[in-house]
Formats: structure tokens, C-alpha cells, sequence
């Protein structure tokens, strides 16, 4: 029979994990907003470069498409790095020590 998660578990040595893995995620992604930003403006720089007339709707729909890809992608590998290293996955696996 499947067992619940614990809802309140004990204080561990691994909260100390988490709680720094959760710190170098936000400031990974702190960068990576600045990356997502100039990978975004080198975008409309190439499409300015080509010669394409660059009306608004192409302008948004650049900005939104490469600059949310890169941050949509890096916040999601980020997370795995993160839940690696913080212990969920540890926790999610069934790993107890009962």
C-alpha cells in the first residue's frame, strides 16, 4: 500500500542544501534574465541587418518568442540542477528513513 508524504518532517542537515541550492537558482536566473534580453535584441539586430521591415507585431513577436524560449528553457534546467542538489528528489523517490 502506498505510503502519504510526510507533511511535517523533521529539520535535516539537507534544509541547509535546499535552502543554498534555491539561492545559486535565483541568482543563476537573475543572469539569465540579462541573457534573454540580449539574445533577444541580437534577434531584432539580425532581422534589422537582413532588411526586413520591422513593423511592431514583428518586434513583440520576436521579443516574446527568443526571449521567453531562452528563459523558459534555462528556468526549467535550472530547476533540475536545483532539485538535484537541494534533496527533492531524494524525498519524491521513496527514499525514507523509517
Amino acid at each position: 500500500m502506498p505510503r502519504h508524504d510526510p507533511i511535517n518532517r523533521p529539520r535535516r542537515a539537507d534544509d541547509d542544501d535546499a535552502a543554498a541550492a534555491w539561492k545559486r537558482y535565483k541568482a543563476l536566473m537573475s543572469w539569465m534574465v540579462l541573457a534573454s534580453i540580449a539574445t533577444a535584441g541580437l534577434a531584432l539586430l539580425w532581422l534589422a541587418q537582413t532588411g526586413t521591415e520591422m513593423r511592431l507585431h514583428l518586434v513583440i513577436a520576436t521579443i516574446a518568442g527568443v526571449g521567453l524560449s531562452v528563459l523558459v528553457g534555462t528556468g526549467l534546467m535550472g530547476l533540475v540542477f536545483m532539485s538535484s542538489r537541494s534533496g527533492h528528489d531524494e524525498d519524491a523517490g521513496g527514499r525514507h528513513d523509517d
